[in-house]
Parts: C-alpha cells; sequence; structure tokens
C-alpha cells in the first residue's frame, strides 16, 4: 500500500513539473516572438520612414519633428532606442547623396543636426561596428566626404549588400542634381 502510495505521488509530481515546465518554455517563446515582433515593427517603420522622407530637410521640417517627438530622421525611434540596424539606414541612406552606385534605396540628406544626433547616440546606447559609425561620422562632422564612396560600402557591407556598390563620389552638379530628383 505505501508503495503504491508512493508511485503515485511521484506520477503526480511528474506530471505537475511536465506542466510548469511547458508553461515556462511556452512564456520563453512568446516573449522572444514579441521581441522579434517589434524587432520586425522597427525595421517596417524604417523602411516606411525612408520611402515617405527624400530630398532635402528644411531647418523647419526639424523643428516639426522635434516638435512631434520624432528624430532628425522623422522616425518615432529615440536616442535610447538606437540599433546598429538604425546607424546601418541612416548613415547608408545619407551617403547616397554623394556616391556613384547602379541602384540606390533610401535617402536622407545630409544634415549636420541628424550627424551630431546620430554622434550622441553613440555615446549613449552600445552598438556593435561603433567604432565604424563614429569614424565616418566625425569625418562627415567635419564636412570631409573624400572617402564617402568607402563609407557607403563599408555600411553595405555591414548590411550584406548585393547590388549597389558605390563606385566613386558624385561631382557636386551630379549630387544637386541627385537631391533635387528626390524632391
Amino acid at each position: 500500500m505505501i508503495w503504491l502510495s508512493a508511485s503515485f505521488l511521484v506520477i503526480a509530481l511528474f506530471i505537475i513539473g511536465y506542466i510548469k515546465a511547458s508553461d515556462m518554455f511556452k512564456g520563453a517563446d512568446e516573449g522572444e516572438s514579441l521581441n522579434n515582433a517589434a524587432a520586425t515593427k522597427t525595421e517596417a517603420d524604417l523602411e516606411h520612414t525612408r520611402l515617405e522622407i527624400q530630398g532635402n530637410i528644411s531647418e523647419e521640417e526639424l523643428g516639426q519633428y522635434h516638435k512631434d517627438g520624432l528624430n532628425p530622421f522623422g522616425d518615432s525611434t529615440h536616442m535610447s532606442e538606437l540599433t546598429s540596424y538604425h546607424y546601418n539606414e541612416y548613415i547608408h541612406g545619407m551617403s547616397h547623396q554623394k556616391v556613384k552606385a547602379s541602384e540606390k534605396w533610401g535617402f536622407y540628406e545630409i544634415h549636420p543636426t541628424r550627424i551630431n544626433w546620430l554622434l550622441e547616440g553613440l555615446e549613449t546606447v552600445d552598438v556593435d561596428n561603433e567604432e565604424i559609425y563614429q569614424d565616418i561620422l566625425e569625418r562627415w562632422r567635419a564636412k570631409d566626404f573624400s572617402r564617402v564612396d568607402k563609407d557607403h560600402n563599408q555600411i553595405w557591407k555591414i548590411q550584406n549588400g548585393t547590388i549597389g556598390e558605390a563606385s566613386g563620389i558624385l561631382s557636386p552638379e551630379e549630387e544637386q542634381a541627385y537631391i533635387n530628383s528626390k524632391r
């Protein structure tokens, strides 16, 4: 009789343990799914913003972004939320106004406010490739675009680019024509 009671108790504990463990792993999977969904939403939001915002950016527009609680790229991502994905997206998009490439997806005008905001963000968040971003942005802040094609390709490679490698730097006239085409 004791043996039967002990067996029943062991089986009951095993079943309870199995149910609890299943719930625990199910919760972890759901949390992971929520994190993946949030990351996908951020990427989708950036894609939408990239397609919406084309061409020159005025001081008035930057001021309106600030009033609306948006960052200098017109996006809702706050500085404390910046990731490598954002740095790649923003730097890559800004480089397009200055580089020759067979294909270009996305454009953000290079502007001191945007460069300074991204540099300030590097002091706030930890991201992969931080030294690369800092090097590029510091040169751009100093208005040194002598290697912007190499900067573009460095980010393009981080993003595993296959089409649209920069093959040179646009002349000032070509750059202006590119900017005008995005208005």
